[in-house]
């Protein structure tokens, strides 16, 4: 028999297997987050849903926003040119 110690080569590949199923899962995981786009939902949806749930647990109410307004009104004061006190 050799004096010299031999490579277990199927613990090495059993070991290099486990580490490339684990890099192809984290990859995969990786693409999916970022391809999947979140999932958006209505105020009407909302309000069956988990988010709708929670705040009617503690008395809140979902709404939909405001649609923005088509011409913004002009504030009303003086313009930025113009002095507030004239002399």
């Amino acid at each position: 028999m050799s004096d010299r110690h031999t490579i277990n080569r199927f613990g090495l590949a059993a070991v290099s297997l486990a580490v490339a199923l684990i890099c192809a899962g984290l990859l995969a995981l990786l693409v999916r987050d970022r391809w999947n786009r979140p999932e958006i939902k209505t105020a009407d949806e909302a309000r069956y849903a988990t988010t709708g749930q929670a705040a009617q647990a503690v008395g809140a109410r979902v709404l939909p926003t405001d649609p923005k307004l088509a011409v913004e009104p002009t504030p009303a004061g003086p313009k930025q040119a113009q002095p507030a006190n004239p002399n």
